[in-house]
């Protein structure tokens, strides 16, 4: 435990306010500043560590690995972002948020660490869960890639086992506007004689060329490893070791087959390292839930909630939504995003399966105003109903009243819009 230091905040919330007041910008690409630091702290990483990036599907993935090593008895921590409702969620040891007081000596020793160098809120948090689960006796950590991967903080680990799970379009203003120059910042977490995985089937010449130029044997989907999806029942996955017979997944999507993939590749890789029965493995798998990827609230109306917040998982969310609405009922939509992302291609992509969109501004100084969101629904849907509310609990509570029993409400657009909702209790929406 590090010395209290006077003056210093004693609470969770209090470290989270200091922190977001050290650094002007939430973002500032480089691992230089980290590395000095994680240097002082003196960081081994003594366990073997996945590191997960990508530009969707990496909290999914993450929690089935999670949910599989902690299923087969090793010790499991897990650092994820952004969280939805408590900055703990970040933070895991074998599926449990970290207690405030580890979390807050975590924060204490990167404080007193760091000196007169400055880290953004997304550094310190990193250091300070790399620090707090060097305190504990753990088998592996599965650390989730903030942004990008070659220059995110989490790349200062050299990982066992790197997974890409996909490349699309999204954070262009720091990776770039193409598929090529995002896929060569994905690409970065690959490491020399360590398992690497993309869960790309068409991955960019960048990606492939980035792990060519390190020598990396790289396992892709679709050659290496694949899954079939035809019989209705199972899921029949195939890799060098031989065949699995996998029954449904609580998570809701064809993609997430991907990503099941994807960790199953991973695992089977790491087999003398960190033995998996299978029968563990395929219990793990198939019960693996995540807060806010296509989640039930309540059913008839259904009232789901989902993370979508850029091109790619909006046309995973469309597939999801017209599958659904085979059965007549209309698709109402709750909406929000940050007005950093895509928002006008995420419409595009969306309104097709939306009859009504009932939006609020996301109480975040990102957000995108109502005007505007109005204004990106009207011009590329001008026959679109649009509902403006003043916050996204009375958004949600329009939508319920004007539902019928078979309707879909669907609430998307970020992870701020669904933390909204999350920390609404039923009767504040249902009234």
């Amino acid at each position: 435990m590090p010395p209290v230091i006077s003056g210093l905040p004693q609470t969770v919330d209090g470290w989270l306010g200091y922190i977001e007041s050290l650094h002007p910008k939430s973002i500032e690409m480089g691992l230089g500043r980290v590395q000095t630091v994680a240097a002082r702290l003196q960081l081994q990483f003594p366990f073997t560590v996945i590191t997960v990036g990508g530009t969707n599907g990496k909290g999914s993935t993450c929690a089935m690995l999670e949910r599989i090593y902690s299923t087969a008895g090793h010790q499991v921590g897990c650092y994820t972002s952004p969280h939805l409702v408590h900055y703990q969620e970040r933070v895991r040891f074998n599926g449990h948020v970290i207690a405030d007081a580890l979390l807050c000596d975590a924060f204490a020793a990167v404080e007193q660490a760091r000196g007169d160098v400055t880290l953004t809120y997304f550094e310190m948090g990193t250091l300070a869960a790399l620090w707090a689960f060097e305190q504990q006796p753990l088998d592996v950590v599965i650390l989730e890639v903030g942004l990008g991967g070659r220059l995110d903080a989490v790349n200062i680990v050299d990982a066992d086992c790197a997974i890409v799970t996909n490349v699309d379009l999204d954070h262009m203003e720091f990776l770039g506007d193409t598929r090529e120059l995002i896929g060569h910042e994905k690409a970065g977490i690959y490491r020399q004689k360590q398992v690497a995985i993309c869960g790309d089937a068409l991955p960019p010449d960048s990606l492939l060329a980035y792990a060519e130029a390190l020598g990396v044997k790289l396992n892709r989907f679709g050659l290496d490893y694949q899954i079939d999806l035809s019989d209705t029942q199972r899921a029949h996955y195939h890799d060098a070791q031989g065949a699995l017979d996998i029954g449904n997944l609580r998570l809701f999507g064809h993609y997430q087959w991907n990503n099941a993939a994807n960790v199953i590749f991973a695992v089977r890789a790491l087999q003398n390292r960190l033995p998996v029965a299978q029968a563990q493995l395929l219990h793990a798998l198939t019960a693996t839930e995540v807060t806010g990827r296509f989640q039930y609230l309540q059913q008839s109306p259904d009232v789901i909630l989902d993370v979508a917040h850029n091109p790619h998982a909006a046309r995973a969310l469309h597939d999801n939504l017209q599958r659904l609405s085979a059965d007549g009922g209309q698709v109402i939509a709750v909406f929000s995003m940050l007005s950093d992302k895509d928002i006008g291609s995420v419409v595009d992509i969306l309104h097709p399966v939306i009859h009504a969109w009932h939006i609020a501004a996301i109480d975040h100084p990102r957000a995108a105003s109502m005007d505007y969101l109005q204004s990106c629904l009207s011009q590329r849907v001008p026959l679109a109903h649009i509902y403006p509310h003043s916050d996204l609990a009375a958004a949600l509570q329009s939508a319920y009243k004007k539902a019928a029993k078979n309707d879909k409400i669907i609430v998307f657009g970020s992870f701020f819009t669904v933390a909204a909702i999350l920390e609404l209790t039923p009767d504040q929406w249902r009234a």
